[in-house]
């Protein structure tokens, strides 16, 4: 997919893209970090079950919480970055049937339908967040944390998206008038 660079005749919005896709990337990189780190967490639990390395201590009861929501945690760090490689997931077919103007007009209705649901979500995801900060829930399993501590994430991640949603409207109406050919079934 091509982009503009932030060369010397870049608009501002140019800039902030470029900006704004590095973030982007880093989030990725984290997420990276984090399913090492799981990856890591998860061996040394089975070791430590099947191996007495260590006197009385027989696997990481917290593990399997831990990594649930590391789960979550690289979803919510990696789904941006992806949405800006066109590496979601989209059904096209309805796309590569109709003609590319028309195409490109549902492009700009899903982007627009994207935008508002990341906003909306983010939205309730900051309320929810600020309201089990303010109450002190806890989530209480293995090991007792912050309700919010798992709930922050979350609107933070889908405002990501929501900029970067502004972002594909921004390049579809600079681009062809055609629907894109990002992450795309047919060949």
């Amino acid at each position: 997919m091509a982009r503009a660079a932030a060369g010397p005749g870049a608009t501002a919005a140019d800039r902030a893209s470029v900006v704004f896709g590095r973030l982007l990337q880093g989030l990725a990189l984290l997420g990276c970090a984090v399913i090492f780190a799981m990856t890591v967490m998860i061996c040394a639990d089975v070791l430590l079950r099947n191996v007495r390395l260590i006197p009385g201590v027989y696997g990481l009861a917290w593990s399997n919480e831990v990594s649930e929501a590391m789960l979550y945690l690289v979803t919510m760090l990696t789904a941006p970055w992806l949405l800006r490689q066109g590496q979601h997931i989209r059904v096209d077919i309805v796309l590569r049937a109709v003609p590319p103007r028309l195409g490109w007009y549902f492009e700009w209705i899903a982007d627009a339908l994207g935008l508002a649901c990341c906003l909306v979500i983010s939205w309730y995801g900051a309320r929810a967040t600020f309201a089990s900060f303010g109450s002190g829930a806890l989530s209480v399993k293995t090991l007792i944390t912050p309700e919010w501590w798992i709930l922050a994430p979350l609107p933070v991640a889908f405002l990501l998206l929501a900029i970067e949603m502004g972002f594909r409207m921004r390049r579809l109406r600079l681009g062809a008038r055609a629907p894109r050919d990002d992450a795309v079934s047919t060949g």
